[in-house]
């Protein structure tokens, strides 16, 4: 695709590319489709094939008994795949473990190749091991063995229990080869019950000749089943674009199915449902599979299982108080296809009281079959396991879950300088302003343009004056051009991504010619590091980010807009063995580059955010949605793709407010902004050629409902970094799906417009539709609701309620039974907000209780891990509030030196006001209540009002100044 006109020069080809870009929508032509894609083809046409012969179908692989081992915590053995007609079986290595997490790990291999089997390619020895490691980049945790794993076997199967209790159990079938797994003795989970597992193995190029019908081959020419389609086996063409393959067909792929399961979640990137569709079969199924493979998709369009920018193998199947999860740990391209079947108990029942299964058939076309099971029971449970693998998200620093504002491009540091000024001139709060690539000399990275950014230290010391961050683009391509120190060190360290002949591969995109570091390379990391120094990255400070766009990668003029599959990275692995992971190796590299530019005592947190991920990215930064249009249908579809990110692993997402491509009208744009405050990454962005749409040029009323907007953010960063510090240790989703929330309310199990902001019990619903002026929004039943600004209080009936919602107001509801903190002094800033006091709000369930953390630590820094912070229980009962410590330095005793130096500086940090909805009646009158703190035995009062609510809505109290340090244990009795 955009291949590189033969007629133009640079200047024309970006011109005709960003015009392209610019005025049309996705360019399907431009992508593959399963038919298009050689493996995908391969395996789809093989479970056809399996379909056609129903029962009489028996898989080709069985486990060979007299190779089993079993030791404490795993299980070792032989496959074999027959390939009928007295052909050898192909050895396929299996491993199986078990972790003390609780997850099950099944790894298929394919015996390593001897040396003489090893073609010769271009003078060297090409590989012909398969790819395994994927895991050195997405796994950090949670391989410890259970040992306590007991396993017993017999000719025909291998039982393990396993888990907590034993309360898991995994069934091994040797023949044909199948796992079952159990929980609590009931079957959640069966890998190749369908028999459509499907190892490609290795076999030398050879011109076989035309067998004619009735013949058989020749011993050694039938190195397959007969009957395959081997036209894409050695190469493949698409959009005038020829991928070598020297290793030949590698695909891996296997069924796996959720007995039981209608609802299965996860698998981002995509613009589809929360509940994920059925790609074959029914009348709603989309017409291709779901695809993971990292691409430059602008303008992307909606409801569809295209693949997007970012790929996370990671799936979660959900049914009334029961999730299990699948991770396919396999960074090549994947592809995806899922049936809903019903099932009856019946066969007289006309399907009543029958269930649904839940039928997925996943291959890859490279690498290692590598599949992770997780038997939950709870969503909790599952996300839990899979982070302890994939590693929590990243605590970030406490500007980057603020207001960041960002357009292609601010074109002069007067530019920046001027938005900076008419923010606070509007008393409009933002904590980071971005640069887009025409603050380049010519798009060379590294570098200043210094005719409009002649001064970016001075620009950066404005911001800094306000405790405000600067966020620059560096993307992977390096400008081609000479007297360019950066691409001449990469050239002359042999530094970037080499072509199939070997040679450093050069493609095209925003600086043209260009070539690609290669992120693999632990030299090329170290080189990383040093062009980011403050000496040799000038003009940046230590308030200054980074922003890794287009690397998927996106190259304009390869195939699918992204790098050919037969160059080759470090290690000599092929592009096609790490496609899905590349993006994660290049932000791994800026990551610790930012780490390394300060000294380690005054280290701050790196930041940075990524359009291309995979599982582990959580660990590095931030996303974003990618190219979204300023469109109705685009804002809707942003919730559902960032709860999908939140249970997938990587909370800390977001979407373009206002939509990059596009104008936005004023109320769409102003609808934006009240969803995208409850966007856990929260960037107002818009393309090159589109209007400005600061939010203080909106005019009135757009600006100032805007503004009640960011300052609502504001209000609650305590609770947004509460519920980022959970996910840090624990990977609770900072957005929660009712799913997750309701795990027994399996009637609303696929509700995707609505969600909860960690453990708060902040109920959003933002408005996504024009001219509204109510939402109808879903209560459990039994449950109590207060309106956030209104304290209106609605009851839960297991079905919608209408609420008004007129354009100034967001739809916000509070959980009965929590409490959670905020700050109400407006600021200009996250920074300056630092040593406001807090206020805490309890929202009183019907029996009188409600309880909610908060975490707080100075924001930036490494300190909180040597115990520089705070982090409190509050809980209400019996007309009595109680902050409790909930810190794990629980030896008080010898605190740490930074621990100690924090806490006596957070003395001065007080509660200023507790608000109580939901007051009891026995209140009224009350104008005191008695507060205690911890190591005193001194009690005082402080004011309380009682307030009655009315036309439906809650009573409330207000206790002001009760003097309490957020830092330490207090009671207060009303």
């Amino acid at each position: 695709m955009f291949p590189v006109p033969k007629w133009g020069s640079l200047l024309h080809f970006l011109l005709a590319f960003c015009l392209f870009r610019s005025a049309f929508t996705v360019k399907h032509e431009g992508f593959k489709t399963c038919d298009q894609s050689g493996f995908c083809k391969r395996n789809r046409a093989y479970a056809d094939h399996v379909a056609t012969l129903g029962d009489s179908w028996t898989s080709p692989y069985t486990l060979s008994p007299k190779t089993l081992k079993i030791d404490n915590g795993y299980i070792t053995a032989t496959l074999l795949k027959s390939l009928g007609n007295d052909v050898q079986s192909v050895e396929l290595p299996v491993k199986i473990t078990f972790l003390q997490s609780g997850a099950a790990r099944i790894t298929v291999d394919e015996r390593k190749r001897r040396q003489g089997e090893i073609e010769l390619r271009h003078g060297s020895q090409a590989r012909k091991e398969r790819y395994d490691e994927a895991s050195k980049w997405a796994i950090v945790g949670g391989e410890k063995l259970d040992r306590s794993a007991k396993a017993d076997t017999s000719s025909k199967e291998t039982v393990v229990n396993y888990g907590p209790n034993d309360r898991y159990r995994a069934v091994i079938n040797h023949s044909p080869f199948s796992i079952d797994f159990f929980r609590d003795d009931q079957l959640h989970v069966k890998l190749n019950g369908k028999g459509l597992m499907n190892m490609e193995q290795w076999r030398p190029k050879v011109e076989k000749p035309d067998i004619k019908e009735g013949e058989e081959p020749k011993e050694g020419e039938q190195a397959v089943e007969r009957g395959e389609d081997e036209s894409t086996w050695w190469e493949e063409t698409f959009g005038g674009n020829t991928d070598s393959k020297p290793k030949g067909p590698e695909s891996v792929g296997l069924d796996i199915t959720f007995p039981g399961y209608e609802h299965v979640f996860g698998i981002p990137g995509h613009a589809s449902s929360l509940s994920l569709k059925q790609t074959r079969g029914g009348s709603d199924a989309y017409e291709q599979p779901y695809r993971l493979y990292n691409s430059d998709v602008f303008e992307y369009e909606m409801d569809s299982p295209m693949t997007l920018y970012g790929a996370i193998p990671f799936m979660q199947a959900h049914r009334k108080d029961s999730t299990v999860g699948i991770f396919w740990l396999n960074a090549a391209e994947t592809w995806i296809d899922i049936v809903k079947r019903k099932v009856s108990s019946n066969p007289l029942s006309l399907g009543i009281g029958g269930k649904t299964d839940t039928e997925t058939h996943w291959f890859s076309e490279s690498g290692l079959m590598d599949v992770f099971v997780f038997l939950g029971p709870t969503p909790k449970d599952v996300i839990s396991q899979y982070g302890e693998l994939t590693g929590y998200t990243q605590l970030p620093q406490q500007f980057a879950i603020a207001y960041h504002q960002c357009r292609w491009n601010y074109v002069t540091d007067e530019d920046v300088r001027d938005v900076d000024k008419k923010m606070d001139r509007a008393r409009i709060p933002y904590d980071v302003i971005w640069l887009d690539i025409e603050y380049t000399d010519g798009k060379k990275y590294f570098t200043w343009d210094a005719h409009t950014f002649p001064d970016p230290l001075g620009m950066g010391k404005q911001l800094e004056s306000h405790d405000r961050k600067l966020v620059v683009i560096i993307d992977p391509h390096i400008k081609n051009e000479g007297n360019y120190p950066v691409v001449e060190a990469l050239k002359s360290k042999s530094l970037g991504v080499k072509n199939k002949d070997n040679n450093l591969y050069e493609g095209w995109c925003w600086p043209g010619s260009s070539h690609w570091v290669d992120c693999f390379n632990p030299a090329a990391l170290e080189w990383w590091k040093s062009l980011f120094t403050y000496s040799s990255f000038t003009g940046t400070a230590a308030n200054t980010f980074v922003w890794n766009d287009m690397n998927e990668p996106s190259v304009f003029n390869g195939p699918e807009t992204t790098m050919p599959k037969d160059n080759i990275h470090h290690g000599n692995w092929e592009h096609r063995d790490v496609h899905n992971i590349n993006g994660m190796t290049f932000v791994n590299a800026t990551y610790h580059a930012l780490l390394a530019r300060d000294p380690p005592a005054s280290r701050r947190r790196p930041f940075v955010l990524t359009r291309s991920y995979y599982s582990g990215s959580q660990r590095l930064g931030a996303m974003w949605t990618g190219d979204n249009q300023a469109e109705w249908s685009h804002l809707a579809a942003s919730i559902p793709m960032l709860l999908t990110q939140n249970i997938a692993g990587f909370p800390f997402a977001g979407a373009d407010v206002g939509g990059f491509f596009g104008n936005p009208s004023k109320e769409l744009l102003t609808r934006w902004y009240q969803a995208g405050a409850f966007y856990p990454f929260f960037r107002g962005h818009a393309h090159i050629d589109t209007r400005r749409r600061e939010p203080y040029l909106a005019g009135e009323p757009y600006t100032s409902i805007v503004t009640q907007a960011l300052r609502l953010r504001y209000q609650l960063l305590p609770a947004w970094y509460t519920a980022f510090h959970a996910a840090s240790v624990s990977g609770v989703p900072v957005l929660q799906p009712h799913y997750y929330a309701h795990p027994s309310d399996e009637a609303a199990f696929a509700i995707e417009d609505q969600f909860y902001l960690g453990s708060t019990g902040l109920l959003v619903k933002p408005v996504v539709t024009e001219g509204a002026e109510t939402v109808s929004i879903y209560l459990p039943p039994g449950e109590t609701y207060y309106d956030y600004f209104t304290y209106s209080t609605h009851v839960g009936s297991g079905s919608t309620i209408t609420v008004p919602a007129p354009l100034d107001t967001i739809p916000l509801f509070m959980r009965a039974g929590h409490v959670f903190p905020r700050k109400d002094r407006p600021r200009r800033s996250s920074g300056l907000m630092r040593w406001d006091p807090y206020t805490l709000v309890i929202a009183l369930g019907g029996n009188g209780e409600a309880e909610g953390d908060l975490y707080v630590d100075d924001g930036e820094s490494y300190d909180y891990e040597d115990g520089a912070y705070i982090h409190r229980h509050f809980s209400f009962s019996s007309s009595t509030l109680r902050s409790s410590d909930l810190s794990a330095d629980t030896d008080v005793s010898k605190p740490s030196k930074k621990r100690k130096a924090y806490l006596a500086a957070m003395a001065a940090v007080r509660v200023e006001k507790i608000v109580i909805v939901g007051a009891p009646m026995a209140w009224k009158g009350r104008s005191e209540v008695s507060v205690e703190e911890e190591g005193t035995k001194q009690t005082r009062t402080a004011e309380m009002k009682w307030h009655e609510g009315e036309g439906g809505a809650a009573n409330w109290a207000v206790v002001r100044d009760p003097g309490v340090e957020i830092g330490k244990g207090w009671t207060i009795e009303m």
